[in-house]
């Protein structure tokens, strides 16, 4: 009888000292002033307990986007592209301004504030930093954004929790830090529930967004997605404007931009808009010079969605096929850091023929769309990987990926 009892005492002293345990809360708070007569952004992080962080280590980049840091504690720049935060005790806070507008080579921005609104992912206000928190210790961050008077309203892809103010929360990281796309000034918006996600698309006032058409298209091709993807985001933002924002689409885990120019379904039967979706569904990264896999698999159902919706016929999807071969023809390697259209555009072909041999060889039981599953459980993903992962589903070794392309 005794250790029975023991064993129930054990038991519920765990069970008491279980809160005792868990990480000690800590807010962060974020807070951006957009201030587009500077094109710049004055941002602050406060620490309630700056005791909690023994430092942040910001990688700054070479661009010189960064300026006039003011801390709290101690800040040391120990050359143009790493400064170092150590909080002092108490409540702590470290400002500084940013430019919020990048010019590329070609004329076109990634990023752009105008005196009406401002365009750019959350990664560039506050840049990744290296944190070292003091053990028992857990930050809740949040981000406050105040607006110029003239500006109406602000769009993130993380949960509103007030007019202007968003929960930031990646369980991903141990620095939680307000990534993905930010759009804010005078806006239109439109929004809809799709399965599990709130979906938001927001573009400028008069830069040329098709929001409805946007929303009716995913709403066609969502609960096919769904079938695909074991995960959905919770919050989905789509942003856009017109030029001389970068034509074409760039993807965050919780958010997308889109030029307002772009066709939701291109000449050629494919679409940016669903290659992005499916960068924001799949998650995918890649290593060991195999960008072909995400990119390849991100176009491979920005085609494959809509032919599932009803949206493309058979003979439609043969005429794909033979144009993606064409501009292809030249490619005799899948392997590289960065995917170019045409190798993109190959390794469409080659997932289309796995698909094929995986359905014939499994009796229906398997897809490309298990393979896809399947690389989604990894932090990320090589050639091997997916060789791996495929001739496990089929059972023996693939006639379609012995092909020299993946060598």
């Amino acid at each position: 009888m005794f250790a029975p009892r023991q064993l129930l005492l054990s038991t519920a002293l765990l069970t008491l000292s279980a809160p005792l345990l868990a990480a000690k809360r800590v807010d962060l708070d974020y807070q951006v002033r957009f201030l587009p007569e500077s094109d710049q952004a004055e941002v602050s992080l406060t620490l309630e307990q700056g005791e909690a962080v023994r430092h942040l280590r910001f990688d700054l980049g070479d661009k010189g986007y960064y300026s006039d840091f003011k801390a709290t504690g101690s800040w040391q720049q120990e050359d143009p592209g790493h400064g170092t935060w150590t909080p002092a005790a108490g409540k702590a806070s470290l400002s500084y301004r940013v430019r919020i507008s990048h010019p590329r080579e070609d004329g076109r921005f990634d990023a752009r504030m105008t005196p009406d609104w401002a365009l750019l992912r959350g990664d560039d206000l506050v840049p990744s930093a290296r944190l070292d928190l003091v053990e028992g210790n857990e930050l809740v961050s949040r981000m406050t954004v105040e607006l110029p008077k003239d500006w109406k309203a602000v769009e993130t892809g993380w949960p509103r929790i007030g007019k202007n103010r968003f929960r930031i929360d990646n369980p991903e990281r141990l620095f939680d830090r307000p990534t993905g796309w930010i759009l804010a000034g005078k806006l239109g918006s439109r929004r809809a529930t799709l399965g599990n996600t709130d979906i938001t698309v927001s573009a400028p006032v008069g830069e040329g967004m098709r929001r409805m058409d946007i929303l009716t298209l995913l709403t066609f091709v969502w609960p096919h997605a769904q079938e695909i993807f074991p995960r959905e985001p919770g919050k989905l933002l789509i942003v856009g404007a017109n030029d001389p924002m970068w034509r074409g689409g760039l993807s965050a885990p919780n958010s997308f931009f889109m030029h307002s120019a772009r066709p939701l379904v291109s000449e050629n039967g494919t679409s940016s808009l669903l290659h992005e979706l499916v960068h924001v569904f799949s998650r995918i990264r890649d290593t060991d010079r195999s960008d072909w896999i995400s990119e390849g698999i991100a176009e491979y159902y920005a085609i494959e969605l809509m032919r599932r919706a009803g949206g493309l016929s058979d003979d439609r999807y043969a005429l794909i096929r033979k144009q993606l071969g064409q501009w292809s023809r030249k490619v005799e390697s899948l392997r590289d850091e960065h995917a170019s259209g045409p190798l993109t555009a190959r390794a469409v072909l080659l997932l289309q023929d796995l698909d094929k041999e995986i359905r014939l060889k499994t009796d229906g039981k398997h897809s490309v769309d298990d393979v896809t599953r399947g690389l989604m459980r990894l932090d990320k993903a090589s050639t091997k990987d997916f060789i791996q992962i495929s001739e496990n589903l089929i059972g023996g070794s693939s006639e379609v990926l012995g092909t020299k392309l993946l060598r």
